[in-house]
């Protein structure tokens, strides 16, 4: 009885109406310890009588017709026997705490599954994202980067290896800038360079880079091959604002907020993940079978 009224708080805290709910059941809990006290005729069982009886005439509502309405008095002695009680089982307060983390985890998951599912051809398929590694593999990698981000270029060589180790997969690198304008002037500058059929090479010369800047951004892409004054022009294109402005949305909606992010599959990781940890992930969508890939 107890643990199903516990139970209910988990569930009431993910709403916004959460907080009444979590109230009645911690109220609902005094006055089951209340009416449903240790019996003195159990083994080993706790003495009730009268002062049990009296905590049962104390939590009934005033009125006596199920009201609900508790005197301050009534209220306080339900307050003390829940405090009490938690005082003696704290440990309960802590199965909460891990089963409000867990169900918060699954509805997490199932909101990225949606904003994936409804956003799949602008998050796997968008003309002016690069694939890395082979174009028709059976698991896609989707990186949120920035070129100023220094854990984004530690994912360069991660995402190298695994893509050599595991020919069967396809990685989308998603232009995500987020540390100001020379982040975002050579996100498009990547963006244009995939016309030049340049845009790895630029990418690796980027992010070997300590910080990207206006001033650098061009002496890079020509030490890279690329006609500079060709990618300047392209780089007009709208077409490359917008997809920022996309990515941006989509990263927002799933929850991420740095650099470097991963999607696999339907899974979302926020933060760097080492070529292990990605392979793991891999191998987890392989053997429970593939929701959007």
């Amino acid at each position: 009885m107890l643990s199903e009224t516990f139970a209910k708080i988990p569930d009431a805290l993910l709403t916004v109406r959460g907080a009444a709910a979590a109230v009645a059941a911690t109220v609902a809990l005094g006055a089951v310890l209340t009416f449903a006290g240790p019996s003195s005729s159990g083994a080993g069982g706790a003495e009730s009588g009268p002062a049990s009886f009296k905590l049962a005439q104390a939590a009934a509502p005033a009125d006596g017709a199920g009201s609900g309405a508790f005197t301050p008095a009534q209220k306080e002695a339900i307050e003390q026997i829940v405090r009490d009680y938690l005082i003696r089982h704290p440990e309960i307060m802590m199965d909460v705490s891990r089963e409000l983390e867990k169900r918060q985890a699954v509805a997490q998951a199932a909101e990225h599954q949606k904003v994936i599912l409804e956003k799949k051809a602008q998050i796997f398929l968008a003309p002016t994202d690069f694939v890395l590694g082979n174009p028709k593999g059976d698991i896609t990698i989707v990186e949120f980067f920035d070129y100023n981000c220094g854990w984004c270029k530690k994912a360069v060589d991660e995402l190298s290896k695994l893509t050599k180790a595991d020919t069967n997969i396809r990685v989308v690198l998603k232009e995500f800038p987020i540390f100001g304008e020379n982040s975002a002037l050579a996100a498009k500058a990547a963006m244009a360079s995939i016309k030049q059929n340049k845009y790895w090479e630029f990418h690796v010369a980027l992010m070997k880079e300590r910080q990207v800047t206006k001033d650098n951004l061009f002496r890079i892409a020509e030490k890279t091959g690329l006609d500079v004054a060709k990618l300047k022009a392209e780089m007009e294109n709208p077409v490359y604002e917008a997809a920022v402005k996309e990515n941006t949305a989509i990263a927002q909606a799933l929850g991420i907020e740095g650099t470097p992010g991963f999607i696999v599959d339907a899974r979302v990781n926020v933060g760097f993940l080492p070529a292990d940890g990605l392979r793991d992930m891999v191998a987890e969508v392989r053997k429970a079978g593939c929701q959007v890939c």
